[in-house]
């Protein structure tokens, strides 16, 4: 049974910084390529990152290329850094597992409908 179990969500200040993290389980993880989604209340899914089986390569939503920082283990552990946090990045943000195509390419794998596996999301919250 595949699990994904997000923290480090919270409450921080704008300008400040949050590490998330995503702990996986029941997969093999270095087979795939995990991404990072978010959801504000009243607004639909947006993609933040994504990240290659290996690590190596990264993709960014435009909302936070630049401030985010999606990074992952080689055991089990995706996460995500976050600097200059901004009031518009408050929402609950979930990791998830594509089972699609292995290669990570921007069209593909921002898109949430490619993802098979969910965690329950993490609040973070940045006040002004």
């Amino acid at each position: 049974q595949v699990r994904l179990v997000e923290s480090g969500g919270g409450l921080v200040q704008a300008g400040g910084s949050l590490s998330l993290s995503c702990a996986a389980s029941g997969l093999a993880f270095s087979s795939y390529v995990m991404g990072w989604f978010r959801q504000a209340p009243g607004k639909e899914r947006e993609f933040v990152a994504a990240i290659s089986g290996s690590g190596s390569r990264t993709i960014y939503g435009n909302s936070v290329e630049g401030r985010f920082t999606a990074s992952r283990d080689d055991e089990n552990t995706l996460f995500l850094q976050m600097d200059n946090l901004k009031p518009e990045d408050t929402a609950v943000y979930h990791c998830a597992a594509s089972t699609g195509l292995q290669y990570l390419t921007a069209s593909y794998h921002s898109s949430e409908g490619h993802y098979r596996y969910w965690g329950q999301g993490t609040q973070v919250t940045v006040s002004s």
